[in-house]
């Protein structure tokens, strides 16, 4: 065991590691997507999920105004639509376009649920709390989706 920078250890640590795109939506109903990494389960019952999103990004921006969120787990069929959700800037395109993406409106919220994800988790904000230069939302889940024909990807289908 060596005593090393954090940095350093951070990236011997992080993969393979599952990812994630939160789907929200702003004040003008235009859905986005963003990809991450950093999310967890935090309750069995009820069940509930946190997700961490930069003070910087639109989709902070989004959650500060729209209380609900989306939990899609990508499948290799949604490589795209992960690399740019994680690369640009709703603020600047509509990803659901660009990607192509086929979904469907969810029953919580009506966000989109989309077609060839492996599984999506649709949750209501319960509480949020900041952490440095992010803030950490925590969902309930309200509805839950999958396809049991589709894996979920990770980084490294990324790269």
């Amino acid at each position: 065991m060596v005593l090393e920078k954090y940095e350093k250890v951070v990236k011997h640590t992080l993969h393979p590691a599952k990812i994630t795109m939160a789907i929200v939506k702003d004040k003008n109903d235009k859905f986005n997507a963003i990809t991450l990494e950093w999310f967890m389960r935090t309750s069995i019952e009820p069940p509930m999920f946190a997700i961490s999103i930069a003070h910087s990004r639109y989709s902070y921006e989004c959650l500060q105004n729209f209380r609900y969120f989306n939990l899609c787990f990508p499948s290799p069929e949604l490589v795209e639509m992960t690399k740019v959700s994680g690369s640009k800037s709703g603020r600047d395109i509509d990803k659901f376009a660009e990607c192509e993406v086929d979904y469907f409106p969810g029953k919580l919220a009506k966000l989109p649920i989309i077609k060839n994800a492996a599984a999506t988790f649709e949750c209501k904000i319960i509480s949020q709390v900041k952490s440095g230069d992010h803030t950490i939302f925590a969902g309930e889940v309200k509805h839950a989706w999958y396809d049991t024909e589709r894996r979920v990807i990770t980084y490294k289908d990324l790269t």
